[in-house]
């Protein structure tokens, strides 16, 4: 299958890198910090949220801004050895001029720079958590990276692991591929379903890149 776009938009965690054990490490000892029970936590989804909005879920308004501080101070000093590229991540990446993609992700600049710094990663354009207003679903984060980049949302192809950030794909116009590498294939709706970037190639031509997408 193949997809004509002028512009590639990559979530971060759970699409070009899995941080799952730093994650997993990090909340719980957060966690246990602030008093929440096992069962409390176990309720709220933390994959593809900001962590604010995880925060919010759990904690007082009054206990926010500190406890927001310290999930991040625990993350981004955790990435060494939590972090590590999902298959096809290097070489699709590498086949792509830097001005055709971007990372667009549910986290702060500060930890997801720390991440994709890890493993080698540095896009010329990254779009966080700091950048927007509202985050995922919602179509703000795709939105901005398209317009930044000077490309119409249509001609952009969205990859994402999370149904929050394909639902915001689609509302942003998007072509959106989705990857099932942290959720079943049935709670994922797009266009286009991988089991990750090793189905996905890409190759740039005057302007436009075509994606062959295998399956």
């Amino acid at each position: 299958m193949k997809i004509q776009a002028e512009a590639l938009l990559f979530d971060n965690d759970g699409t070009l890198i899995s941080s799952l054990e730093s994650v997993h490490r990090c909340w719980t000892r957060w966690a246990g910090e602030y008093g929440i029970t096992p069962e409390e936590f176990a309720r709220v989804e933390l994959h593809g949220r900001p962590a604010a909005e995880i925060a919010a879920d759990l904690l007082p308004p009054e206990k926010l801004p500190g406890a927001v501080a310290r999930i991040e101070e625990l993350e981004v000093s955790d990435v060494a050895g939590g972090v590590h590229l999902l298959p096809g991540t290097r070489a699709l990446l590498d086949s792509l001029p830097m001005d055709k993609w971007a990372v667009v992700t549910s986290a702060t600049r500060v930890l997801a720079e720390a991440r994709l710094a890890e493993v080698g990663v540095r896009p010329a354009l990254l779009i966080a958590a700091d950048d927007i207003t509202r985050g995922k679903p919602d179509p703000e984060p795709f939105l901005l990276a398209a317009d930044k980049l000077g490309v119409d949302p249509a001609r952009c192809v969205v990859f994402e692991d999370a149904p929050a950030g394909l639902a915001a794909g689609r509302a942003a116009g998007m072509t959106t591929v989705a990857l099932a590498t942290t959720h079943d294939a049935a709670e994922l709706s797009a266009d286009f379903l991988v089991k990750d970037l090793s189905a996905v190639s890409a190759q740039a031509t005057a302007g436009t890149v075509e994606i062959t997408v295998a399956g």
